[in-house]
């Protein structure tokens, strides 16, 4: 067991210390787990269980760690950090809940089994001494993690009435570590879905950001609409089901948004990108309200994107996603289409610069986003697609060469604008700025003095007063 279980020397310092005071202390959870799968990290936050209550964990760490956290002490979690390391140390527990309340009611138990049998699931529920290294496995969970499968310690339906959080964990685990649920725990995930509207947004939010994060998201993700939890948490995925799409590739709209999904992870640079992946993901959950049908026995999505935009914004929003997060996605969803709306590859200097705009800082993203977003198996058709907005990003790059135009803004600021037309701060000073941007757009860089003359053409064209040298500026309009 010594050649696949490596402790990190930190948590043996942490155990001699315990040790020394008469105490027990196992490193338990996720990091046994991970030494085992050969995944352990350099500088890994550690999570142990000992028979000090929290307390005594505070006093025999005087002096050693280098600062303490007590919010979880209510819960018989003490929270430590020496030399860059996180420890959370927790008293055995055994715990019970109130089938209402997120939060369980606190009980100390009298020893490891106590508190192993109250984890998760198995492959969380093993315990390596420290300082001492004997490996603690009442549960089967190395047979589980060979064998590939997920189980929970005791009765998967009890331990989800504990927390209907590990449903999501189920899902998150499948997804990444590759472990399969045994069917009486899937059985169980059905079976107490609604328990999941019992657990707060935060706490919702930060597993999805985990599974969308794990090497195979489309596994959990399957899993979660195949037991029902997603039409509570993510509604808008399984709904996308038997939504035949424009393009007749896919048998419905929710098959094409797992393999948009798997292709863009394809075509990530450096680890994986949440953002573009949760574009891939909801990129087209607008299809199910604007499906149309048109003669011949075809249907239409007209605007999806627009609806897709504000159906994103309004879920992450529900799951209290950071509001830059949510901004970049929802920028996505609505720029998906974009490039299919300039025909086949005509572009003109004015739709390349209006497409580098609105992507912004997204743009590589998009570049992403759009190619992965090609499902087609027409050999032919996917080239075509492929070579076309190969030409659009040679024009982008052409393009930037000669102007900046990942930072494209009128020639004329606002307070120029003010300046040459006389006007106070006003709604008036916005429309011209945008008539600017457009003339940025359309015809490039003017110069100043040609672009002057272009925003007093468009004030006299639209009655308003252009000031004769001299004025007084902020006169009445």
């Amino acid at each position: 067991m010594s050649e696949l279980l490596r402790v990190p020397a930190p948590a043996d310092e942490l155990g001699r210390i315990f040790a020394d005071h008469g105490h027990a202390l196992y490193l338990v959870g996720g990091s046994v787990r991970d030494s085992l799968l050969g995944r352990a990290k350099s500088a890994p936050d550690l999570d142990f269980t000992t028979d000090a209550r929290p307390e005594r964990v505070l006093e025999i760490t005087r002096g050693w760690a280098e600062a303490t956290w007590e919010a979880g002490i209510a819960f018989g979690t003490v929270g430590l950090a020496r030399r860059g390391v996180r420890f959370e140390v927790t008293t055995y527990r055994s715990e019970t809940y109130d089938r209402t309340s997120r939060n369980p009611t606190v009980t100390y138990g009298d020893g490891l089994h106590d508190d192993l049998v109250r984890r998760d699931f198995t492959v969380n529920a093993m315990a390596v001494s420290v300082p001492g290294h004997d490996f603690v496995d009442l549960f089967g969970g190395m047979a589980d993690l060979a064998r590939g499968v997920l189980r929970t310690p005791g009765v998967p339906e009890a331990s989800f009435d504990d927390d209907p959080l590990r449903i999501l964990r189920a899902a998150r685990f499948e997804a990444a570590l590759g472990l399969t649920p045994v069917p009486e725990l899937v059985a169980a995930m059905r079976s107490r879905a609604e328990r999941i509207k019992i657990v707060s947004p935060e706490r919702v939010r930060d597993e999805l950001r985990k599974l969308i994060a794990s090497p195979n998201p489309m596994a959990g993700l399957e899993r979660l609409v195949e037991v029902g939890v997603a039409d509570i948490v993510l509604p808008e995925l399984g709904a996308m089901r038997m939504e035949i799409d424009e393009h007749h590739q896919h048998k419905d709209v929710y098959a094409h948004t797992m393999t948009v999904l798997s292709q863009a992870m394809a075509l990530e640079d450096d680890g994986p990108d949440e953002i573009l992946r949760w574009a891939a993901l909801l990129h087209d959950i607008g299809k199910p309200r604007t499906r149309r049908h048109i003669p011949g026995g075809r249907v239409s999505f007209h605007h999806h994107e627009v609806v897709g935009r504000d159906m994103t914004r309004r879920r992450l929003t529900a799951l209290r996603f950071p509001k830059d997060v949510t901004d970049a996605i929802c920028s996505l969803v609505f720029l998906h289409l974009r490039f299919h709306g300039y025909g086949s590859g005509e572009w003109t200097d004015s739709a390349v610069r209006r497409y580098v705009h609105d992507a912004g800082p997204q743009l590589n993203r998009l570049h992403k986003l759009v190619r992965s977003d090609c499902t087609t198996r027409n050999r032919r058709k996917a080239e075509s697609l492929a070579r076309t907005y190969d030409s659009l990003e040679e024009r982008i790059a052409d393009l930037a060469a000669s102007e900046e135009i990942a930072s494209i803004r009128p020639e004329l600021s606002g307070d120029d604008i003010m300046a040459l037309l006389a006007l106070p701060p006003s709604r008036l000073v916005g429309k011209a700025r945008e008539h600017m941007l457009d003339v940025r757009f359309e015809r490039g860089l003017l110069g100043r003095e040609a672009a002057e003359a272009e925003l007093l053409r468009w004030a006299r064209e639209n009655g308003i007063p252009v000031p004769v040298p001299g004025d007084e500026p902020g006169g009445d309009v």
